[in-house]
């Protein structure tokens, strides 16, 4: 009887370890294709992770106006940023051509929550106070 018991516990504890993708991990969230939502001011962003680099594809939109009209605009852009993962929740990306000063900036990003197919964030650029809070659900 205490035989069974033992084997069936160990059966148990087994098959629970050997999960191949837990909850709280987010290591799966290191490579694949990724999505953030549009917001107010900026379309779908798709991400792309390979390797050490991390490829995002979005559209900016953006008003111009000219005397009484205001036309809303879609532009796509592609930026390409080099991504260091400190450890499992957390990680530093680099645009790999900044454009400007600010594209110099690092951005530190936290994840706060993890889910089966998507994490919370929350990511600060530079060394600024300027903080901004997302979710990144993974696709494939």
């Amino acid at each position: 009887m205490r035989v069974s018991i033992f084997l069936t516990l160990l059966l148990i504890i087994i098959s629970i370890s050997c999960s191949s993708e837990k909850k709280g991990d987010p290591t799966r969230f290191k490579f694949g294709t990724f999505e953030i939502p549009a917001s107010d001011s900026y379309g779908k962003t798709t991400i792309t992770r390979v390797d050490s680099l991390q490829i995002e594809e979005y559209t900016k939109k953006i008003s111009i106006t000219s005397d009484s009209t205001v036309i809303q605009k879609e532009e796509k852009h592609i930026d390409t940023l080099y991504i260091k993962w400190k450890n499992n929740f957390a990680y530093t990306l680099r645009m790999k051509s900044p454009k400007t000063d600010l594209d110099k900036d690092p951005i530190f990003v936290q994840i706060t929550k993890v889910t089966d197919d998507s994490y919370e964030f929350t990511a600060k650029i530079g060394y600024s106070n300027f903080k901004q809070k997302g979710t990144v659900y993974k696709v494939k």
